[in-house]
């Protein structure tokens, strides 16, 4: 990856779309559950969402080599779509745009605070 690229974002565009391109290879019923995941892993994304490429990545291979074994989606993910999305994610209680936003907040209006009352 060359420098233009990670400015632009091109190679992100690239492999999302190589990602799009596996996905609609999947099974029909598995086309929704890489929805969800997407949907679900999103809130764990940076600024650009390049912490997520590896993480896509590696639930798309999931998926693809359960449909290869003719496992069903509910044998491969269970009834925990966001579940197993936060254990991919890092676990339970990884933190998400939205806390790092809220934290910023708080210090923002805390340091405010602090100069009106000092």
């Amino acid at each position: 990856m060359n420098f233009w690229e990670t400015i632009t974002g091109s190679d992100l565009t690239r492999e999302w779309k190589a990602f799009e391109a596996r996905a609609e290879a999947l099974p029909a019923d598995y086309r929704p559950a890489w929805d969800q995941i997407k949907g679900h892993l999103f809130p764990y994304a940076d600024f650009t969402g390049r912490n997520l490429m590896p993480i896509l990545d590696a639930a798309l291979g999931l998926l693809e080599e359960a449909s290869a074994d003719r496992q069903s989606i509910h044998e491969v993910l269970g009834d925990d779509i966001p579940g197993f999305c936060a254990a991919l994610a890092g676990g339970e209680g990884a933190r998400t745009y939205r806390d790092r936003w809220r934290e910023q907040l708080n210090r923002n209006v805390a340091r405010k605070l602090g100069r009106l009352g000092g």
